[in-house]
């Protein structure tokens, strides 16, 4: 019965367009009524207390460091580097935006800042050379969802202060499958486009590619700084997203005085209603994870799921198909705000790590991002790019796969997840 009242409560207020945040906070107060224990002063507290966590300080100052990437011209500098390198092989710029993706998913950690600039960037280029419109949207848009897997991730961020488990051993255990998964897209690009005859220009000189790796130096730097600073505990996952902010202000209008300080109330104004979303949705699903304790369901899951807790690998296996089939309709945050106090039980008494679990159940929220029908970052390709959604959901599919293919590979073998994590972090 609760379990009806929670899915029947969520799913409810959802389907008559309430926004995901009150509907989270509407089905707290139903399990409250149900257990004939509602209080408004518990209500309230709840709400305060999920969004009053330092770590989550972390959010803002991504946000803005990725606002200020791309406004300061470091998203172009990565961009112009990744041509000198390899813009003059067949399907070239293919490669260049996702190589792009990479270097850049270790300034932001936002899917959508990344489909942004890209989007921007190279789309157009990728229309001028010839390369087929849907196809280029496509390979824009998967290349993105690296962002919240290699690090800094807003998704780690979040789904560690949910999980209560170390956000940077999740950073750490992140940068191998970001990796893999740019491999899987450039491995599928290869196969795309082998037999196009594009003209590709012609190969960058070593003076060219010296003056774009020298214009790009500093860009470049502020991951190694994130990375090396966590791992050798120099500051925390919040300390290091000041750092990327202040560090992205300081290149952006004193070293490349691209960034007018004009334009700085604009960049914070975007970053601060991107951030008090998801404050307030963590907020809201505090209330929700709080009344799953209380009402027991969780050990009520495990019960039900009992068979599969000996088989850690079904078990796996299930909770991804769930998370994909719920991604299809929901964006990354509720789904990890929603899902993680529910799956994380489970998790624990099959004695499957917590890390690992969190980066495959981050891959597969980051995939449901360009799962349509709702595709959050589709849409934000779509509309930079000026390019139809059904050709940018038409072009997907292939890297899609690809992407999902790589998941579940790690999720039958678990070593080339937790390996090179114990690298990173040990």
């Amino acid at each position: 019965m609760t379990i009806a009242i929670f899915l029947g409560a969520l799913l409810g207020t959802m389907a008559i367009g309430l926004p995901i945040a009150f509907a989270l906070l509407a089905t707290g107060v139903a399990l409250m009524w149900h257990m004939n224990m509602f209080d408004a002063q518990i209500l309230a507290q709840n709400v305060i207390e999920g969004a009053n966590s330092f770590p989550l300080l972390a959010v803002p100052f991504f946000m803005l460091a990725g606002e200020i990437m791309n406004a300061g011209g470091l998203s172009r500098r990565i961009v112009n580097f990744a041509l000198a390198l390899v813009g003059h092989v067949r399907g070239g710029l293919g490669y260049v935006a996702i190589m792009a993706a990479v270097i850049m998913a270790a300034l932001s950690g936002s899917a959508v800042a990344d489909a942004a600039a890209l989007a921007a960037l190279l789309l157009p280029m990728m229309n001028r050379a010839g390369y087929d419109r849907a196809r280029s949207a496509g390979l824009l848009s998967a290349a993105s969802i690296i962002a919240p897997i290699i690090p800094p991730s807003i998704g780690f961020v979040v789904f560690g202060v949910a999980a209560n488990v170390s956000i940077s051993k999740l950073f750490m255990a992140g940068i191998a499958p970001g990796l893999m998964l740019g491999a899987a897209l450039w491995i599928t690009w290869w196969w795309l486009v082998r037999k196009e005859k594009i003209e590709a220009p012609p190969r960058a000189t070593r003076a060219e590619v010296i003056a774009a790796a020298r214009d790009a130096t500093l860009a470049l730097g502020l991951p190694v700084i994130v990375v090396v600073g966590l791992k050798f505990g120099v500051f925390t996952p919040t300390e290091a997203a000041v750092v990327a902010a202040v560090y992205a202000l300081f290149i952006s209008t004193v070293v490349y005085r691209e960034l007018k300080l004009s334009q700085l109330y604009g960049l914070f104004q975007a970053a601060a209603q991107t951030s008090a979303v998801i404050m307030f949705l963590v907020a809201a699903a505090m209330v929700s994870a709080w009344m799953l304790t209380v009402t027991n369901l969780t050990a009520e899951l495990v019960t039900l799921l009992q068979p599969l807790i000996e088989r850690p690998v079904m078990l796996m296996l299930a909770i991804m198909l769930i998370t994909m089939l719920v991604g299809t309709a929901m964006d990354m945050t509720p789904t990890i705000l929603i899902l993680t106090p529910v799956l994380m039980p489970l998790v624990k008494a099959a004695g499957i790590d917590p890390i690992y679990f969190g980066v495959l159940f981050m891959i597969n929220n980051a995939i449901g991002l360009i799962t349509p029908p709702v595709g959050t970052v589709l849409s934000t390709v779509a509309g930079v790019g000026k390019v139809s959604m059904d050709e940018v959901t038409r072009g997907v599919w292939p890297f899609m796969l690809a992407q999902f293919a790589v998941m579940f590979l790690f999720v039958f073998f678990p070593q080339l997840v937790m390996v090179p994590a114990r690298w990173f972090y040990g």
